[in-house]
C-alpha cells in the first residue's frame, strides 16, 4: 500500500478587499465589535460581473498547484472538489473543472462538507492514491459566500464572517510510508444540522417554486443561519477530539506538532485550541484577519499561505483540522 503526500498548493481570493469599516456602512456594525467576537478585519468578495466564480476561482487555484506539483494537467488521474457554494444547483463544479482544464475524461467528485469539505475531500484523494487506484489527484475547496449574504444588520451575525476564495492541492503516490499522510479522520453528528444551515432551496421544505409562489420578502429560509454560540462549544470540543485521535492514532504527541492548520472559523477558536495543547505563535497558522471564513477553502488556502512564508519544511508534523455545518469534523496528520 502506497501514501499520498501532497506535492503542490495553490490559492486564488478576490482582489476586492472589504473591510469592516465598509461592512458598517451597509449594516449596524463596527470594526471592534466583529475584531472582538471572530478576530476579522477584512474580507475578499467577488465583485459581480467579473468573471469570478466558485469553479473559476478554484482553476485559477488548481493551476498553480499543478504548476508547483511539476506535473502536466493531463498527469491528473482524478478531480475532488469541496464546496456548499456550486456555480449551479447541478452538476456540481468538479465537472467543470476537468473542462475548464482541458484535462482528459477523468472522474469528477463533489464533496459536500462545508468547512470540514477540504479535509473530507483530501480523505477521499488519500484513500484512492493509497488503494492503487490513482497516482495524481486534484483536491479543490472554493466559496464564492458573498452573493448569497444577507448584508444587512438582519443578517450581520452571519455575514460579517465569510468571505470568497479558492486553495488547491495535488496529492500524490508517496512510495515512503512514513512520509505524506500519515491518516485522516473523519466524524459527523447529524443531529445538529439544523444549527448552521441554508434550508432553502432544497426538495425537502422549500424548493424554487414556493419561494417564487410566495414571494415573501420576510423569507429567511434560503439565507443562511447559525446558533453561533452552540457552535463555538461545540467547536472547541470537537476540534480539540479530533486533533488528539490523529496523533493517538500515529503515536504522537502535542509536541510534535511543528504546524497546526486549523479551518479559519473563528480567531477566537484557533487561540483556545493553541492554548490548549501549549502550541506556541509559530506552531499555529491563522490567516482569517485576512480572508475571514472561507469554508472549505480555508485550509488549502491557509496551508498554501504557510508554505509559501517557508512555516512548513520537509519532515515537519503538520495537523490540519476543521470542524463546521452538519455538524462535521476531521483532521489530518501529515509528514511534509
Amino acid at each position: 500500500m502506497f501514501n499520498s503526500k501532497i506535492t503542490g498548493l495553490g490559492y486564488y481570493v478576490p482582489k476586492n478587499v472589504v473591510t469592516n469599516d465598509d461592512l458598517s456602512k451597509m449594516m449596524d456594525t463596527n470594526d471592534a465589535w466583529i475584531q472582538e467576537r471572530t478576530g476579522i478585519q477584512e474580507r475578499r468578495h467577488v465583485i459581480k460581473g467579473d468573471g469570478d466564480t466558485t469553479t473559476t476561482m478554484g482553476v485559477k487555484a488548481a493551476k498553480i498547484a499543478i504548476e508547483r506539483s511539476g506535473l502536466d494537467k493531463d498527469d491528473i488521474d482524478f478531480i475532488v472538489f469541496a464546496t456548499l457554494s456550486p456555480d449551479y444547483y447541478f452538476p456540481g463544479p468538479g465537472v467543470l473543472v476537468q473542462r475548464d482544464l482541458d484535462i482528459k475524461t477523468v472522474g469528477a467528485l463533489d464533496v459536500r462538507n462545508q468547512c470540514s469539505g477540504f479535509i473530507y475531500a483530501l480523505s477521499v484523494a488519500d484513500q484512492f492514491i493509497k488503494t492503487g487506484m490513482y497516482k495524481n489527484v486534484l483536491v479543490i475547496g472554493s466559496e464564492l459566500h458573498s452573493h448569497g449574504l444577507d448584508m444587512t444588520t438582519r443578517g450581520r451575525g452571519v455575514s460579517v464572517i465569510f468571505g470568497d476564495g479558492a486553495g488547491a492541492a495535488i496529492v500524490s503516490r508517496e512510495e515512503d510510508n512514513k512520509k505524506g499522510i500519515l491518516s485522516t479522520h473523519l466524524h459527523s453528528e447529524g443531529q445538529h444540522a439544523e444549527e448552521l444551515s441554508l434550508i432553502a432551496p432544497g426538495m425537502g421544505q422549500r424548493w424554487v417554486n414556493d419561494i417564487l409562489e410566495d414571494n415573501d420578502p420576510n423569507d429567511e429560509s434560503y439565507l443562511p443561519y447559525m446558533n453561533g454560540p452552540f457552535v463555538f462549544k461545540n467547536a472547541v470540543v470537537r476540534f480539540s477530539e479530533v486533533i488528539i485521535e490523529g496523533l493517538k492514532a500515529n503515536k504522537l504527541e502535542a509536541k510534535d506538532i511543528n504546524m497546526l492548520v486549523p479551518h479559519q472559523a473563528n480567531l477566537r477558536i484557533s487561540q483556545y485550541i493553541q492554548n490548549k495543547f501549549g502550541l506556541g505563535d509559530d506552531q499555529v497558522f491563522n490567516n482569517i484577519m485576512k480572508y475571514g471564513n472561507t469554508t472549505a477553502a480555508s485550509i488549502p488556502i491557509a496551508l498554501t499561505e504557510a508554505w509559501e512564508q517557508g512555516k512548513i519544511k520537509s519532515g515537519d508534523l503538520v495537523v490540519l483540522a476543521a470542524f463546521g455545518s452538519g455538524f462535521t469534523w476531521g483532521s489530518a496528520i501529515i509528514r511534509w
